[in-house]
């Protein structure tokens, strides 16, 4: 992103968009009781709930009501994307590709579904406006960053259970990523990009610029640590730094650190995640939050440096939701980013220009507010 010096001021940014994650993949229902949605009523509520509390895109991981883990089955999918259309038509819906997290009991790691199970989401019906999809395969130790104080009470205390996502691997390699868009572009799914690094940006970038993927640039940065970007606010910003001026990116990490992360993405003009799939607790040690009340807290902290809130038609606008570009060239001017360089083409990769001046000539090199008036000021003389 450039920043220009109007670029912090709230009627500048985009209205925020809050992605609603009350789904809790993490977790189990014990571990928060009566806040880890698991009827197929709880789970359509806890999206009405969320988007009234202020979100406008809901993260979507399907809990089965008959034993409480985060299910595989497809029909129960397909199912349950139905009811949300009915009850959030103005909510973007985005499914979370990884399917689930949970490791299965004695298992010593965390394990992402196969790319075959992955690859099947792209044909739910009805369809989701987006599916989250990784880009590189890397560690994703959960756990380094978090005080084991924290997880009391939690099934995460359990220092076996601990470990198992400590071992955890974000599996996503081109095998997988190219026959993923290229089945997302099949569907008219748009992908939801889930990076951990400024290195998965630079291989996004690439499948763009090599022709892979034409669309809109969204996604989302996952800071978890352990491989992937951690908790230093300098690696966060060069995140922003990076990111292509016409993409659109969510900024979300993990437990208490959920909190300082919200509000510098909010005061920066990006887009924040809120809810229990990433952290039970406020700020302060101890103190559970629902989803909602989580929601409720992103909304309060824009209103505070006066930004808006994204309604669900304005996350659609935002997003390009529907939108398909047909050239590599078509690609890179919507986001922002220089064209290929031309065979034989030295120095910086610009668009092409005559090289003339603007037809209106400043009036003044100065770049002070008031140069302008001076100098006008001066040719009237």
């Amino acid at each position: 992103m450039y920043f220009t010096d109007d670029s912090l001021l709230p009627e500048n940014q985009d209205p925020l968009m809050i992605t609603a994650a009350p789904y809790g993949p993490f977790f189990m229902p014990s571990d928060y009781p009566g806040q880890v949605p698991v009827t197929w009523d709880e789970q359509v509520q806890a999206a009405k709930d969320c988007y009234n509390a202020g979100a406008s895109i809901l993260h979507i991981h399907v809990r089965d009501p008959k034993t409480g883990h985060i299910s595989k089955n497809f029909a129960e999918y397909n199912d349950q994307i139905g009811r949300l259309r009915q009850a959030v038509p103005k909510m973007v819906l985005q499914i979370g590709g990884s399917i689930s997290l949970s490791p299965p009991p004695g298992a010593t790691a965390a394990k992402w579904s196969g790319y075959d199970t992955r690859h099947m989401l792209t044909e739910i019906d009805p369809k989701p406006d987006q599916i989250t999809m990784t880009c590189c395969s890397t560690s994703a130790d959960l756990t380094c960053v978090v005080d084991p104080a924290d997880l009391e009470g939690t099934h995460m205390a359990d220092p076996k259970v601990r470990w198992a996502y400590a071992n955890m691997v974000t599996d996503a390699t081109p095998e997988f990523y190219i026959e993923h868009l290229k089945r997302l572009k099949e569907h008219r799914i748009q992908p939801y990009f889930a990076l951990t690094s400024v290195h998965q940006l630079e291989q996004v970038e690439r499948l763009i610029r090599f022709g892979i993927y034409k669309g809109p640039l969204n996604g989302f940065f996952s800071m978890a640590g352990g491989g992937a970007v951690g908790v230093n606010p300098f690696d966060w910003m060069e995140l922003i730094r990076r990111t292509p001026h016409g993409s659109k990116w969510t900024y979300q990490t993990v437990f208490r650190f959920s909190w300082p992360l919200a509000g510098f993405a909010i005061a920066l003009g990006q887009h924040t995640r809120a809810g229990i799939e990433d952290n039970l607790w406020d700020a302060q040690k101890g103190k559970h939050l629902t989803s909602v009340q989580m929601v409720e807290k992103h909304v309060r902290m824009a209103q505070e440096v006066g930004r808006k809130i994204a309604s669900g038609e304005d996350a659609r606008r935002l997003l390009k939701i529907g939108v398909w570009y047909e050239t590599v060239e078509e690609t890179l001017f919507n986001l922002g980013l220089p064209p290929n360089r031309a065979k034989g083409q030295t120095g910086s990769v610009l668009y092409p220009t005559d090289g003339k001046l603007p037809a209106q000539k400043p009036l003044g090199s100065d770049g002070h507010p008031l140069a302008g008036d001076m100098a006008r000021a001066a040719a009237s003389v």
